[in-house]
């Protein structure tokens, strides 16, 4: 291909580290465009071709765009479901690709930010970053003092003990908790670890982005306001585009 981008900085650009480091990706097979498995030296149309590192897609889109979804019961968050299940991508209309920032399990509700820019999806989700995730979660019975106190410290789950939370009783039986790491249905296996399961578990924050206005199954864009506040909670606030959203 001659004409286009070249592919390493196609990647770099979309997060996966420096040209160099992409290159070495590349060299290694592990990145594919359009289901064939790309060389040194391809050019590609980042807006157009379907780019994958390690069978996974990548957010190579050069314009950015940044949505936030109110995500109902029932929906997984995936690009595609074999099982025929609505996913998160169905319900945001964008205009470019886009995929989801991090994972709501299927019957957890809340707010999830689908986009197509990979570095600051990877800030994100990635564990140094330490992004607070607020969670309202209706459990089983009315936890003890006691309870309480063993979410907010830490308790022992099968892969590792859990780092502090900010957990606190909101009325008989309804909690709020705030994490900070992202394990795998990690609220509802806490709960589960103090005698109390999950019911119905809603996020109602990420970071600095909140929104109790969005309807179930409802999007929007993110300002350009929120969009600084997310990446200056990660640290890379000089990267905002200037073709954002106001």
């Amino acid at each position: 291909m001659d004409e286009g981008e070249r592919l390493q900085k196609t990647l770099a650009r979309a997060g996966f580290g420096s040209r160099r480091a992409c290159e070495i990706l590349i060299s290694e097979g592990r990145v594919t465009i359009d289901g064939r498995v790309a060389e040194l030296g391809n050019r590609v149309d980042p807006d157009v071709q379907v780019i994958c590192v390690d069978g996974s897609l990548a957010p190579t889109a050069q314009n950015t765009v940044y949505f936030l979804l109110n995500k109902p019961d029932g929906v997984v968050t995936t690009a595609s479901d074999p099982q025929g299940r609505t996913t998160v991508l169905e319900l945001v209309e964008s205009p470019v690709r886009i995929f989801p920032v991090g994972r709501l399990d299927m019957n957890t509700e809340g707010l999830l930010i689908l986009t197509n820019d990979g570095r600051l999806a990877h800030l994100l989700t990635h564990p140094s970053s330490g992004i607070p995730k607020e969670y309202l979660a209706r459990v089983e019975g009315d936890p003890s003092p006691a309870a309480l106190r063993r979410l907010r410290e830490g308790v022992e789950l099968d892969d590792g003990m859990t780092s502090p939370a900010q957990v606190s009783r909101v009325s008989e039986g309804l909690l709020r908790i705030v994490i900070h790491e992202g394990r795998n249905r990690q609220v509802r296996r806490m709960c589960a670890a103090v005698g109390h399961d999950v019911t119905r578990l809603v996020r109602t924050r990420i970071g600095p982005i909140q929104d109790a206005t969005l309807s179930p199954g409802s999007s929007r864009q993110l300002s350009l306001a929120e969009v600084r506040r997310l990446m200056e909670a990660v640290g890379m606030s000089d990267a905002i585009a200037s073709t954002m959203p106001t």
